[in-house]
């Protein structure tokens, strides 16, 4: 499998569709950040992930809360899905404060809005998304997965 690809989205329901497939390469463990400006589709795509991992809540960006947990199914068994805001987040040493560190090296699957905030906690094994505009309704989504050790 490539380390990286890229794929365009033309819609919020592309976009999801894109988060879809990313479902299917996590694993529990699994940590994926997801970067971009305002309004580049972050959520939209995490909202993609927890529909294909069978979330049943609706999902929202926990802006101002950090955190939100939610129920899911990987492949049959439960998982516990954690999506993280990190934009108001003044330091790494405050998602430390929260225990962050056992999410991120936990078994549940975390995805993260704004991880530059704290990236000296994520791990190497992080699974990186970049979204662009690529014109007014269109999208650029690269996916990077870490380098094999």
């Amino acid at each position: 499998m490539s380390d990286q690809y890229a794929l365009r989205s033309h819609s919020p329901e592309e976009t999801r569709l894109a988060g879809g497939r990313l479902a299917a390469e996590l694993e529990p463990g699994s940590v994926v950040s997801f970067h971009g400006d305002l309004g580049t589709g972050k959520t939209c795509m995490i909202q993609g992930v927890c529909q294909a991992l069978h979330v049943d809540d609706y999902v929202t960006s926990p802006t101002f809360i950090l955190i939100n947990e939610y129920a899911g199914a990987l492949r049959g068994a439960p998982i516990d899905i954690y999506h993280f805001d990190l934009y108001r987040l003044f330091s790494a040493a405050e998602l430390e404060d929260l225990g962050a560190e056992e999410y991120f090296y936990g078994q549940g699957i975390c995805l993260i809005e704004w991880p530059e905030r704290a990236s000296e906690l994520l791990p190497a094994s992080c699974l990186k998304v970049a979204l662009e505009h690529a014109g007014p309704e269109e999208r650029l989504i690269t996916v990077r997965r870490p380098p094999t050790q």
